[in-house]
């Protein structure tokens, strides 16, 4: 049975308004929920980007479901204060929380005025995170000098079990390389035999755990206001992923958008009124044998996409898949 949840973007809307969605999409049937861990958004009309840690509490406590983040530690936050979240969390609540790991874009982590570096030197900063992080969580005291520096870290409100550390990985390569420390990867919607490639590649490196994707798709009472969302809130999606990396403002992305017809954005994400599309797409990828799927429709409107979901397309995409 396909496990499947809600994504809260913190970059369209205001925390406050994200936990009263969390909360209508536990009632509406989803089974899991997971959100973004920005400092920015993707354009200066998304408007938004709470701060994840604090609301992932709040809807922990809120709801009863697993919820999950994409985070990059290593140059915004310190490995040990991500471990030190990481354990608080996985503490107060049990079996509940999980983080995917990820090497960070630029438009998060270039506050700390340190220089971006290039992604070799970031993937290699991020293997050294995730060891620091694990050694923290198994109770080390830990001391490096390398990429990461650490003097004598201890976390000392540890979790009975560590939460799962997943990988944020989008290539096939990325997926082998990870494959040595996740307990399971998430990944972005993709065309289902390139979906399938990078499954394969995960787990014939030794992969485990769950892979779950994320979905990105807009739905709205007629296809030409879920095009029309898309165009507005989701445009940045056409930016090369190798320059979304790079790019540090959210001007930058509206600036490399500005001339892109709302047809273009349709070709990236599944635009439609019709809950039986979108369910026949999101059935596709669940038949490829993906654990997990996550659903961020890309509207600042939520309740109206998680009623409609809840009742027409969850029943039958949570019995696809194996």
């Amino acid at each position: 049975m396909t496990i499947v949840g809600f994504h809260a973007s913190h970059e369209q809307l205001p925390p406050s308004r994200l936990l009263e969605a969390v909360k209508r999409a536990e009632q509406a049937g989803f089974d899991a929920a997971m959100c973004s861990d920005h400092l920015e958004p993707w354009s200066v009309r998304q408007g938004h980007s709470g701060y994840a840690w604090s609301w992932l509490a709040a809807a922990l406590e809120a709801t009863r479901f697993s919820l999950g983040v994409v985070t990059a530690p290593g140059q915004r936050y310190h490995p040990a204060v991500a471990a030190q979240k990481i354990a608080t969390l996985g503490e107060m609540y049990p079996g509940r929380f999980w983080a995917a790991i990820g090497s960070g874009e630029a438009i998060n982590e270039h506050v700390t005025g340190d220089p971006w570096p290039d992604k070799e030197e970031r993937d290699a900063r991020l293997t050294e995170t995730v060891d620091v992080i694990r050694r923290l969580l198994a109770g080390e005291e830990v001391s490096t000098d390398g990429l990461i520096r650490v003097d004598r870290a201890r976390v000392w409100s540890l979790p009975e079990v560590p939460p799962p550390l997943f990988a944020a990985a989008v290539s096939t390569e990325t997926a082998r390389e990870v494959a040595t420390w996740a307990d399971g990867v998430i990944t972005i919607d993709q065309p289902v035999d390139a979906l399938r490639e990078f499954m394969d590649a995960y787990r014939e490196a030794g992969g485990r755990g769950p892979i779950a994707v994320q979905v990105h798709l807009s739905w709205a009472p007629t296809d030409e206001e879920a095009l029309a969302i898309a165009h507005d809130q989701w445009r940045q999606s056409l930016v090369p992923a190798h320059l979304a990396w790079e790019l540090d403002r959210p001007e930058d992305f509206d600036e490399r958008t500005a001339d892109v017809a709302p047809e273009q954005v349709g070709e990236t994400l599944l635009c439609s009124a019709d809950p039986a599309r979108h369910l026949d797409h999101l059935a596709r990828i669940a038949d490829a044998g993906v654990d997990r799927i996550y659903l961020h429709h890309v509207g600042t409107e939520q309740d109206g996409f998680i009623d409609t979901f809840g009742e027409r397309v969850l029943p039958a995409l949570k019995g696809a898949g194996r």
